[in-house]
């Protein structure tokens, strides 16, 4: 079953298909604590369920329930919603209060989509997926009275295409345009706010990440219940064998590619292990040899080897009597996963994607309970002073 981006962007292409409507609804702004954070998106099918989520499940319902009247004019509208207790909320005029306790605001831009007038989001989406190069998106969230830029306009940036869309007001243009950029230099979503003598325009400047993807050496059992939970995920899983009766499609369903590579020198697969997660774990002594010491002469973004720490690093001796440079080797964890106690296939595969997205996160994968911090980091926030002579203009 999709899930994530590919869940939506499969249901976008049915409303597409059928000739239907829908409306996307998309968080842009989180004040305080959330579920979800800025980005997240839920496509709201004229006819069926809901595809995605927005919040951990308080919101969904209401959103969906009023999405259709709130964008009956075919405008873009920005909601929002307090998860503050009633009594602590003082502005239950401007929020719908769930009284949730949670002491936060989300904001959702509800906007229609259909095959006759699609949105400009829905393309850089796919697009971003297919090219699995990340993209960059300004969207106005807010915007003074009479000012000449709406809710809901965008650019669009992305490195086969450049950047896309227009704002009505040239100055903003030429500042988001920078900023957007940045965004997508940075890797780093924002809101941003440029303010001149008339006002406030405030700008959610969102990157989209590419799929990620995992790369799995040994198709073992132990590799089934990783590949699962990892769609789960919407990453993108190639498993890689050098046995053929393991490194069979009918095993695993689920990934999205199954390899029968012979582990002979020279390794040759830095195309699919750069840039990715990579699970070391064919129970092969000289299979992982050759595959650990290729993906750690190369570029992958986490590399995890299954078996003892003894086991582990006599493989790192000999592949370092082979010569040439081990440039990963501040990425390998070893033994993969966290330490959760378990050891069955499903438990492993637990504590090896915890681990995996804790690295991706910079996190070091401990108990919440002991956080001092908050759970998630804030959104950075820039707010901009235009000048005389690249004010702002307004109608």
């Amino acid at each position: 079953m999709l899930s994530g981006i590919s869940a939506l962007l499969g249901a976008i292409a049915a409303v597409e298909r059928d000739g239907g409507q829908a409306v996307l609804a998309t968080v842009v702004k989180v004040e305080g604590s959330a579920y979800r954070r800025p980005g997240a998106r839920m496509l709201i099918p004229l006819y069926g369920g809901t595809v995605g989520t927005i919040s951990g499940g308080c919101l969904e319902s209401e959103v969906a329930k009023k999405a259709w009247w709130l964008t009956d004019a075919g405008e873009s509208v920005i909601r929002r919603y307090s998860t503050a207790t009633q009594d602590d909320d003082d502005d239950q005029d401007a929020a719908l209060t769930f009284g949730l306790g949670c002491n936060g605001t989300v904001h959702v831009l509800l906007e229609r989509h259909s095959a006759e007038r699609p949105l400009v989001v829905s393309e850089l989406l796919r697009r971003v997926r297919e090219s699995a190069q990340a993209g960059a998106l300004a969207t106005v969230i807010a915007s003074y009275r009479n000012a000449r830029v709406r809710v809901g306009e965008r650019l669009l940036l992305h490195p086969q295409t450049g950047a896309n869309g227009r704002l009505l007001d040239p100055a903003l243009d030429a500042r988001v345009r920078t900023d957007l950029a940045e965004t997508l230099a940075l890797g780093r979503s924002s809101l941003r706010r440029y303010r001149d003598a008339r006002g406030e325009v405030e700008v959610f400047c969102e990157y989209l990440a590419p799929q990620r993807r995992l790369v799995i050496f040994g198709a073992g059992h132990d590799a089934q219940p990783l590949v699962h939970m990892a769609k789960l995920l919407d990453w993108h899983v190639t498993v890689v064998d050098g046995r053929a009766h393991f490194a069979r499609a009918e095993r695993f369903a689920e990934a999205d590619a199954v390899l029968q590579v012979e582990p002979t020198a020279p390794y040759a697969l830095h195309h699919l292990t750069d840039g990715a997660l990579v699970a070391v774990m064919s129970h092969s002594y000289s299979q992982d040899r050759h595959w650990l010491g290729g993906v750690l002469r190369g570029q992958p973004a986490y590399v995890g080897q299954l078996g003892p720490r003894e086991r582990t690093e006599r493989l790192l001796d000999e592949i370092a009597v082979q010569g040439s440079e081990l440039s990963a080797l501040d990425r390998l964890h070893y033994p993969i996963g966290l330490d959760i106690g378990g050891d069955t296939p499903e438990s492993v595969a637990t504590a090896v994607l915890a681990e995996m997205t804790a690295a991706l996160n910079r996190r070091d994968g401990g108990m919440l309970r002991h956080r001092q911090a908050a759970i998630h980091a804030p959104t950075p926030q820039d707010c901009s002073e235009i000048g005389t002579e690249t004010r702002l203009s307004a109608s």
